[in-house]
């Protein structure tokens, strides 16, 4: 029987980048960094947190896809269309949006009220969705 989620992935299209948005303004922190010779495996995860974390994938790194189908990924990561969407909890959305706003990052969706609670939108700097909520209690 499964018992949780321990990995998500992204494709990113350069690991340090996605180490200087994930950690230095999202506030993650790493859980890994290892060079396998074949690939840079790095997670990250939310502090706190350590039984669930992201991999931040390179494009390029995976030795079962071929340049072509490496140039793919690249190509719908930077359209925001590889599938990779990231949804993070918050106790204050208002204070976190703003604080994201401040520091540049491109804002998809305006900090909105829904059913479930407040929730916003952003994109990393490759192109991946994110969401952001502070659900209701």
């Amino acid at each position: 029987m499964l018992t949780n989620i321990a990995i998500s992935q992204l494709y990113v299209l350069d690991q340090d980048k996605a180490l200087d948005f994930y950690v230095g303004t999202l506030g993650l922190e790493v859980h890994t960094d290892v060079d396998l010779g074949f690939m840079r495996w790095l997670t990250v995860n939310v502090p706190g947190s350590k039984d669930r974390e992201i991999l931040l994938e390179q494009t390029g790194g995976n030795p079962m896809h071929s340049e072509a189908t490496t140039e793919a990924l690249r190509d719908l990561v930077t359209k925001g269309a590889s599938g990779g969407t990231l949804f993070f909890h918050t106790d204050d959305a208002q204070k976190t949006f703003d604080e994201l706003k401040a520091k540049g990052v491109e804002v998809t969706q305006e900090l909105t009220k829904q059913e479930y609670g407040l929730d916003f939108g952003i994109r990393d700097p490759f192109g991946n969705h994110v969401r952001i909520s502070q659900p209701l209690v």
